[in-house]
């Protein structure tokens, strides 16, 4: 009786199997027994962003993420605009950071990134003061002139000249870390030559890299695994630590640099035009005293945004150009009519003048849907919801957003949905179509929208101006290009590519 028992018991744990292995043939993320959905993940790693755009469509935009037992790793994501709308703005009070956030991103410390509620507020007021200040976009429009006068189209110059292929990520990682540094800290750590063969390695430049890297794998390893590595200071985690100190010398060294020299200077010594964050901390405060920690991770939060979205949307976009020949001559007669017929130059003009340019900025917001500079976000509900697909939400659960997948919907965009095509964003009477935010989730959407938006498309603009009319970018050939396994949406190889001057 024992053994047959035995032989029934087997027998049936066989059918389930064959039962879960047939459903799980017709499902891109199997769901396995103990440890649930994980291994998919893990065979696609190396293609995460993609895989998961593959997943959502076949779970028709929105997926409850199963994880290993006991490991708290239940999640749901989803690219339905519906749900994003909601969870961005509709119940926005409801969607926080949470608790698990704020571990995985303990290096953005308190900054606007890794705060809820009124520190978010308050740090927001404060980047809000400064962003809508008289002469601030002016501001920036003269340190990125400044630099591409002086650094990077002498640098590609160089590049023309010798015939050298050069990394354009590693290039425009240097140029945009140069331009916030001046910005938020008022001090340019020229990580940026002048000349291609005075490129050299800049710890802390680097340092920002593996911490991105890091923080990725902190999503998809069990917490009790990543802590353990922390704890030792072994794997990812070791670079993550040695990183972190690189990146918080520097951060020290530049704060305690500005205070000295703010020490030395009465108040009418000092220059009104500059608009370094320290300076601009201290008028909203008042005679309040700021404490490093308050600086040091303000700091870090702008530097991050300032220079790894920018560098990313350059990349992708020069790419995406320089592959598609036709779209390039529309932007280059673009910029003929605007500028050269007028006999203008585009650096003498203000920033009013790049509002015109409808072709280039349909095709910045195009690369920008394509290839969004951060591929996911990630909140935490604080209470029982419903999304607007049906799918209920119980207290503290993780909810993520797949802005790459988003770009990538028929349902949105229509079945060329994998074209790069500027016109979809121009009208018939010439002017840019305003897609809703929650579709167009590049600058994210709602109260959290990104308040450098405008900055941001300024930078890309006069870039974008500069080096398509004075260069043309060929990528090598050979050289292959995929997203990388990051937060950041660079790319795995870098941008190799050949440089010469444009006759034009």
């Amino acid at each position: 009786m024992e053994l047959l028992g035995c032989v029934g018991a087997f027998i049936i744990l066989l059918f389930y199997f064959i039962h879960l292995w047939k459903g799980n043939r017709n499902t891109p993320i199997p769901n396995w027994p103990i440890i649930g959905m994980l291994v998919g993940v893990l065979r696609n790693l190396s293609n995460i962003h993609d895989y998961v755009t593959t997943v959502l469509k076949h779970h028709g935009g929105t997926l409850k993420f199963k994880g290993p037992w006991l490991t708290n790793m239940d999640f749901i994501i989803t690219s339905d605009p519906m749900n994003v709308h909601h969870i961005t703005s509709k119940n926005f009070g409801n969607y926080g950071k949470g608790s698990e956030f704020h571990e995985i991103f303990e290096v953005l410390g308190d900054g606007i990134f890794n705060s809820d509620f009124q520190k978010w507020k308050f740090h927001r007021e404060i980047l809000h003061s400064l962003f809508k200040r008289n002469n601030f976009e002016s501001f920036v429009q003269q340190i990125i002139q400044k630099k591409l006068e002086t650094c990077l189209l002498p640098c590609l110059g160089d590049a023309s000249e010798e015939r050298t292929q050069v990394d354009l990520q590693d290039i425009f990682q240097r140029f945009t870390f140069d331009n916030i540094c001046t910005i938020v800290l008022g001090f340019d750590p020229n990580c940026l030559p002048n000349k291609l063969t005075e490129l050299s390695e800049v710890a802390y430049e680097k340092a920002f890299n593996k911490l991105e890297d890091a923080i990725l794998y902190r999503h998809i390893l069990p917490r009790y695994i990543w802590k353990l590595q922390k704890w030792f200071e072994i794997g990812r985690e070791k670079e993550f630590n040695e990183s972190q100190r690189i990146v918080d010398q520097f951060l020290h060294e530049c704060i305690s640099s500005r205070r000295e020299e703010q020490g030395k200077c009465n108040s009418n010594q000092v220059d009104k035009s500059n608009f370094d964050l320290l300076k601009v901390l201290e008028e909203e405060k008042g005679k309040e005293q700021i404490d490093d920690k308050f600086m040091r991770d303000t700091a870090f939060n702008l530097l991050a945004a300032g220079r790894d979205t920018i560098s990313a949307g350059f990349c992708w976009f020069l790419w995406l150009v320089s592959t598609h020949p036709i779209v390039e001559a529309k932007i280059l007669e673009e910029i003929r009519e605007t500028y050269v017929t007028k006999g203008e130059s585009w650096f003498a003009s203000g920033v009013e003048e790049l509002g015109k340019l409808v072709y280039l900025h349909g095709a910045i917001c195009e690369a920008l849907r394509l290839f969004p500079p951060v591929p996911f976000e990630h909140k935490c509900a604080i209470n029982s919801d419903i999304l607007p697909s049906g799918e209920h939400i119980k207290p503290n659960t993780k909810v993520l957003y797949s802005l790459y997948a988003m770009g990538r919907m028929e349902e949105t965009w229509g079945k060329d949905c994998l074209e790069f095509k500027p016109e979809r964003w121009i009208s018939d009477n010439g002017s840019n179509i305003r897609i809703p935010s929650y579709k167009f989730i590049a600058f994210n959407a709602g109260p959290r929208s990104c308040l450098g938006k405008n900055i941001s498309f300024i930078q890309m603009k006069m870039v974008a101006i500069a080096l398509l009319w004075n260069f043309k970018m060929q990528v090598v050939e050979g050289h292959h290009v995929s997203p990388s396994v990051s937060i950041i949406l660079h790319m795995k190889h870098g941008l190799k590519v050949n440089v010469t001057k444009r006759c034009i």
